[in-house]
């Protein structure tokens, strides 16, 4: 009885999209991604903020504000990644990981594994980025 119980326990976990045990491991890969990001993200702060403004001839002064120019973007798209990855993990905690926002479909494990911050299915995705190269060339 209690061999035909565990099978049945079994089974149904290997019906399930992704295991407790993947979601806890895709839950530590994002964790430990975003104190990379949020690292990343602090020192380009810093290093905007202290950067040297004055002094130089015109192509020094051209010269740092494009590397400014440069970081603040940087800067911007940490900041974007973060978000994305906080949005990702509170997707773990809620239940809705790995299912695509559009269809409500699995977003696939080896896109996950590739992506672990998809919110679309590669089928959802590409639609969209039709839509959106048909719009600009209209």
């Amino acid at each position: 009885m209690e061999r035909e119980t565990a099978r049945r326990i079994e089974k149904v976990w290997q019906q399930h999209y992704l295991s407790p045990e993947q979601l806890n491991n895709f839950y530590r890969l994002l964790s430990s991604w975003r104190e990379q990001v949020r690292a990343d993200y602090q020192m380009l702060r810093e290093r905007i903020r202290h950067r040297e403004e004055n002094g130089g001839d015109i192509i020094d002064q051209s010269t740092t504000n494009n590397t400014k120019t440069m970081e603040m973007l940087q800067r911007d798209r940490k900041h974007l990644l973060l978000q994305q990855i906080d949005a990702a993990i509170r997707r773990i905690e809620d239940g809705s990981y790995g299912y695509c926002q559009a269809t409500e479909e699995e977003i696939g494990f080896d896109r996950l594994h590739a992506y672990p911050i998809a919110t679309l299915s590669v089928t959802a995705q590409e639609s969209r980025e039709r839509r959106v190269s048909w719009k600009m060339s209209s």
